[in-house]
Order: structure tokens, then sequence, then C-alpha cells
């Protein structure tokens, strides 16, 4: 295995609406997709469509769903043996869709809520083989922490995308990340400081790099990505072309993410793989759905 992906998995529901309705009011939606979503996995889904082998540690529920995500791993090439069942619900993302492409979440965590650090100590013995742990925060913070000590124990490297953003995210416990990668939101609230400016941007990431992440890359969606570590800060582009040619961002960051985390693995060059993780995530938003949307490596041109 080269990349554990400790995390969520959900069942997207997606429905593409003219506008949200207002208290009270029934609208029509002209469209609706369901497909295997939750960041944990989209994540997986991207690195592994990029060519990584990649190990999956979450739980799925004890409903329809659960047999469907399991299925939709080993589809992608992804190492089950830690997806465990669950007596719970699986975890569920209603999704909406404007027609600026713009979209809006809502979460159940169900199942993943379920995730505690001695599901990971089962898979320690896979994880010490890989070469990147990847998390995020839709599954519970003990678990988050737990994982980040075990990667320093292993001497594996961590990269956490601090999604959905959580006022409770300690940053002494995440410390030990190599790599941490918000959106706009996420830095703010982790930071406490604004990012109205791209000044108040980079201000932050600088806060996150003094309490010692030494990789800190600022997802900005349309904008590109900015990458600040001890060396100072870079800016990366989005393709332009593509973001004119959006018509749904969801799923976007986790496309970024797992294309980012594929190329580092293979590479060890942060900038090649930001900018790899620009044109993944710009090619995915071109389509509709989640997972749906990702490319393979030789499909978008980044064999």
């Amino acid at each position: 295995m080269e990349i554990a992906v400790v995390g969520s998995n959900m069942v997207d529901l997606i429905s593409y609406i003219n506008r949200m309705p207002t208290d009270g009011e029934t609208v029509e939606a002209p469209d609706f997709h369901m497909g295997c979503g939750g960041k944990g996995a989209n994540q997986a889904v991207a690195a592994s469509r990029m060519g990584s082998k990649v190990l999956m540690v979450t739980r799925v529920g004890n409903d329809v769903f659960a047999e469907n995500t399991i299925n939709n791993f080993e589809k992608n090439g992804i190492d089950s043996k830690f997806v465990m069942r669950t007596d719970a619900t699986s975890g569920v993302a209603p999704i909406f869709v404007d027609p600026q492409s713009r979209n809006s979440i809502i979460i159940v965590k169900g199942a993943n809520a379920k995730l505690k650090p001695n599901d990971v100590e089962k898979a320690r013995s896979e994880i010490s083989k890989c070469k990147l742990i990847v998390l995020q925060l839709e599954i519970p913070l003990e678990t988050v922490y737990a994982t980040i000590r075990m990667g320093a124990e292993l001497g594996v490297p961590v990269l956490l995308n601090p999604a959905p953003a959580d006022p409770a995210l300690s940053l002494e416990n995440i410390r030990n990340c190599e790599f941490i990668v918000p959106n706009e939101s996420e830095l703010s609230l982790l930071t406490g400081m604004p990012v109205d400016t791209s000044e108040d941007i980079t201000n932050a990431a600088r806060m996150l790099l003094q309490s010692g992440i030494p990789n800190v890359i600022v997802t900005l969606g349309s904008k590109g990505a900015l990458f600040v570590n001890s060396e100072g800060e870079k800016m990366f582009k989005a393709d332009a072309q593509s973001a004119q040619n959006a018509v749904d961002t969801t799923g976007a960051g986790d496309a970024f993410i797992g294309c980012f985390s594929h190329t580092w693995v293979k590479t060890h060059d942060i900038e090649a793989s930001i900018k790899a993780a620009n044109i993944y995530a710009g090619d995915a938003v071109t389509k509709r759905g989640t997972q749906l949307s990702y490319a393979t490596a030789e499909e978008v041109g980044l064999e």
C-alpha cells in the first residue's frame, strides 16, 4: 500500500436546483443524482484513479447503502479489509447544487461517528507500510488525533484536510502533521483570523506554520491554491478555462487532495503535486457528480 485514508464514507444525495426554498416553501428540482461520496472515500477514490495503491479505514452502516459502498471501494481498486460494518445507519450527504455550480451540503455522519482509535489500531501493521496517511474531520476528533500520533510513531507523514470545519480542533494535537490543507473558511475557523484578502489568507497560513505544521496548502476554488512553508509562499493559479466551464464543484477539494497525495507520494515534489492537483480538480468541476467526475491520470494528461 502507498496511501492510507482514515476517514468517512457517505451516500451523496445530489439535487440540482434553480434556487433554495424559503421557509415553508416547496420547490421542484429539475434533476437528482445519487452516488458514493464522503470526504475520506472521495480522496481515496481520486488517489486510486490516479494510480496509487490505497488502503481505506472506515465504518459503514447496517443498511442498504453499506454493500454498495464496499463494492464501490473494491471496484475502484481500494483495499477494503478495514471497512467495518456497524450497528448504525450509513453516512449520508444531501447536496444542493445551484445553476452557478455552487453547492450547499448537509452531512449525517451515521456510522462514521463510530470509527474509533481502536479501529485504526487494528490497521497499524498495514498503515506502517504506507508512505502517507490522509485524514479529514467527518470522523471523531479522538480518532483523528490518535491517527496523527500513530503516524508520528511509525514515521509515516500525515496530511490533514480540516473539513468540515470544527471549532473544537486543537492546533496542539495536529502539529505533527506534515501537511494541512484547509479552504478559506476552514483556515479562518482554525486560526481565528480573517481571510477577506490575499494578505489575510497568507497571514493566517503563516500562523499555522508558526504552530509547527511545516507545509500549509490553502485551496481557493477557482483562484487556485496558496502554498506556505518556511521558505516563503507561492500562489498556484487554477485553470481559467475549467473555472468558466464549471458545472458542479461538489468534491473538487477532495479531488485536489487525492491527486496531490498520489503525486507527492510518487515524486516528493510539493509544487509539482499542487500543479497536478489544480489540473485534476479543475477537470472534476466540469462534470456532474462527486466520484463520478474523477478522471484517471491518463484521461487528464497527468501520467
